[in-house]
């Protein structure tokens, strides 16, 4: 009788966080895993009681309440491919498409945001012309940017390139507040390259911002008018982003998610690594970068001073509940940003239950302020109360809301913003080529090539792939 050769151990996995990275890194495991029938073992590992990050929602008294990003962006595949995959597509949201506008608080009013107008440049003058949000100086200074001749660099921050190609109108009423905004950074030492490249490369191959915009305006109106725009830009779930988290969450194997796992030490050991003591064949580090930097300290002294070198912001989103009649405003737009030029206390606001329906029972409206970031950095040394306080004063200035909210909610996330300054992507090559001479470490976050939810999806899925592809090279030699 032929006893039958033992199955050899099934490779031990530790990723490091459960925000959306850890989690898609997982994930990804898993699919691999099932697909090509080489089963691995993984375990998540996380400090805090709840998986998610800062993505977490919550349903209260018919509103739907997202804490942290209530949207994802559907032009970048990632996002909308994991959904695919995890049979989830009939739950995602579009914006409600009559509420796209976006309004400016300047000078004490909301002004629309012209129409045409992307990120930080026109495409369209006739609009731009009959704004009262620039001064006609400011107008005609944009406009030169048809003229101006071109000086591409290879790296150059926000307000460098706003100012060189559109004026310093442009870059205070609108660039930093949208752009910075979306960043939470100061426009002065924000990479473009790192954060927005397109416009780099509108500069180099049309010589103009205005003139490229139009022409790849042009061809996404044909693009879509041959296959049918399926999604809106920005993408929400029914109730809340945090239905991503469950959804991965609920196909993973029993046992792989671990709360409440600090980790205090990961020290390579022969083929694999230790985590506190414990072997692992592989590691994915799914942790903001200075974190990692930290644990990776007594392996690799460079990497690490990489790592911690990436600095992070901090903000808090706050929401609040009104009766519908409590607010003058229309609400007609997805809501507005703030200049840092205004000296407000608040970043932006958003109109949620105009953006996306459902967000709130009849007869209310749910809005999301934003507090914090690079630029209001002192805003979150105050007290709950106080940024609750300041709020709403913000809002009966700019809203004329008088009325007390009928639910507000703070939720901090402190360090969780990487800051992609001037350098950035040096940095992250050489975070890359470090980490590479580790055969079995992979670092995935937001902390290294897109801070959006696709990009931290698609970070972590690479790490995934990298590490499931290095373990199979090497049972495939063991087998030889």
């Amino acid at each position: 009788m032929t006893r039958q050769a033992a199955a050899p151990p099934r490779p031990k996995i530790a990723i490091l966080g459960a925000g959306i990275s850890g989690l898609a890194a997982a994930h990804r495991l898993f699919e691999l895993s099932r697909d090509r029938a080489q089963p691995v073992s993984i375990s998540l590992l996380e400090r805090s009681d709840r998986p998610g990050g800062v993505i977490r929602s919550e349903r209260r008294d018919g509103f739907v309440i997202d804490h942290g990003p209530d949207s994802m962006l559907s032009d970048k595949p990632p996002g909308v491919g994991l959904c695919e995959r995890l049979g989830i597509t009939g739950r995602l949201q579009r914006t409600r498409e009559e509420f796209r506008r976006t309004y400016v608080a300047f000078d004490g009013r909301l002004h629309p945001l012209p129409e045409g107008f992307l990120l930080m440049a026109p495409t369209r003058l006739s609009p731009l012309a009959t704004s009262g949000l620039f001064t006609l100086s400011g107008k005609l200074r944009m406009a030169l940017d048809l003229v101006l001749p071109s000086r591409p660099r290879d790296d150059e921050s926000l307000a460098s390139f706003v100012t060189r190609r559109l004026g310093r109108e442009a870059l205070d009423r609108v660039a930093q507040p949208m752009v910075g905004g979306i960043y939470t950074a100061d426009p002065e030492t924000l990479s473009l390259a790192a954060t927005m490249p397109r416009f780099l490369d509108l500069e180099k191959d049309h010589g103009s911002i205005i003139r490229g915009l139009r022409a790849q305006s042009r061809t996404s109106a044909a693009t879509q008018s041959a296959s049918g725009a399926r999604w809106s830009l920005f993408l929400g779930f029914d109730r809340g982003m945090e239905t991503l988290v469950e959804e991965i969450c609920g196909r993973l194997p029993s046992g792989t998610l671990q709360l409440g796992r600090t980790v205090e030490s990961l020290v390579a050991a022969d083929a694999g690594w230790r985590i506190d003591g414990e072997a692992f064949d592989a590691v994915i580090v799914a942790l903001p970068a200075p974190v990692a930097g930290r644990i990776l300290r007594g392996t690799d002294a460079a990497l690490a001073a990489d790592l911690e070198g990436i600095a992070y912001a901090s903000s808090a989103v706050v929401n609040l509940g009104y009766r519908r009649e409590s607010i003058p405003n229309p609400l007609d737009g997805f809501g507005f940003v703030v200049p840092h030029v205004e000296g407000r206390r608040i970043i932006a606001c958003s109109f949620n239950s105009m953006k996306y329906a459902g967000r709130a029972p009849s007869g209310h409206a749910l809005l999301r302020a934003f507090v914090g970031g690079a630029l209001r950095a002192s805003m979150l040394e105050r007290s709950d109360e106080e940024i609750f306080a300041a709020v709403r004063e913000e809002l009966r200035d700019l809203l004329s809301i008088g009325d007390p909210p009928e639910l507000q909610t703070i939720t901090r996330y402190p360090s969780s913003m990487p800051q992609y300054q001037l350098g950035h992507l040096a940095r992250v090559e050489r975070i890359e080529s470090r980490s590479a001479a580790h055969q079995r470490l992979a670092l995935a976050g937001n902390g290294y090539r897109g801070v959006g939810i696709p990009d931290c999806i698609d970070s972590g899925e690479r790490a995934a792939e990298k590490i499931f592809s290095t373990l199979e090279s090497s049972r495939i030699t063991d087998a030889a």
